[in-house]
């Protein structure tokens, strides 16, 4: 299997090394910046390579509006506008230059998904070493351009994408004279039942694109994960919470 070999704060992403792994706290500092902070901490101590935030605003995300568009139904956050759920979930601008600095001074890897212009513009000014693109921003042409043209390794998630809309993300970046590139299989359920992880993708993925290719892992447990990396990922993401008894937007 190819892969395109580079690294992320000094360490090497390829099939060909130890599984990258990135604890992905997404929303369940709960709204606390101590939780957040305590978080960087509990994933440096559990062996995790990097803590990735989320940085975003819920304003540009989505607009305030109760209509049934904008409302979500069924699943975790059933009964949540968009806006609300957004507004609860997010990480804070402000909170951004802490992070980043404490989990420098610990020894772990911070890095965020970018999911507009202005949030690559903060990631910037705190030297963010990768960007990660979410599933749900994965056609974004635009924004993946703007990040492309940054020059950092990117990260994308393709559970929202098909196939000609990955290669249309990979040919941007590609474009940009930018090739490292790590592409995720990710299946977008909150939770994934095991059995739909179709872990297949994953080579099928090396196959096609010849980068490096990896796992954004939503099922509950370690198997899926280990799995893969028999088959070839080289990265695996994973959300992780302190306690789900705390209820928080990803606690589940």
């Amino acid at each position: 299997m190819k892969n395109t070999e580079f690294n992320i704060s000094g360490k090497k992403i390829s099939n060909e090394t130890y599984p990258y792994v990135v604890a992905e706290l997404s929303g369940n500092h709960n709204g606390k910046l101590e939780r957040a902070l305590e978080s960087i901490k509990v994933a440096k101590e559990m062996g995790a390579d990097a803590i990735k935030f989320q940085t975003y605003t819920a304003d540009t995300l989505t607009i305030n509006c109760k209509r049934s568009d904008f409302q979500i139904k069924g699943g975790l956050w059933d009964g949540y506008t968009l806006y609300d759920l957004y507004k609860w979930a997010h990480t804070p601008f402000e909170w951004h230059d802490e992070l980043f600095s404490y989990a420098k001074e610990i020894g772990i890897t911070c890095f965020s998904t970018a999911f507009d212009e202005t949030a690559v513009d903060l990631l910037e000014k705190l030297n963010t070493p990768v960007y990660k693109i979410a599933s749900f921003e994965a056609i974004d042409f635009p924004l993946i351009k703007y990040v492309a043209s940054t020059g950092k390794p990117i990260i994308i998630s393709t559970g929202m994408s098909n196939l000609s809309e990955i290669e249309e993300a990979f040919s941007i970046i590609k474009g940009s004279g930018n090739n490292a590139i790590t592409l995720l299989h990710c299946v977008s359920g909150y939770p994934t039942p095991i059995e739909q992880s179709n872990l297949n993708t994953i080579r099928d993925l090396a196959k096609r694109f010849e980068v490096n290719i990896g796992l954004s892992d939503h099922t509950y447990g370690i198997t899926t994960a280990i799995a893969s990396v028999a088959i070839g990922s080289c990265m695996i993401e994973k959300h992780f919470t302190l306690n789900r008894n705390d209820k928080g937007p990803d606690s589940d």
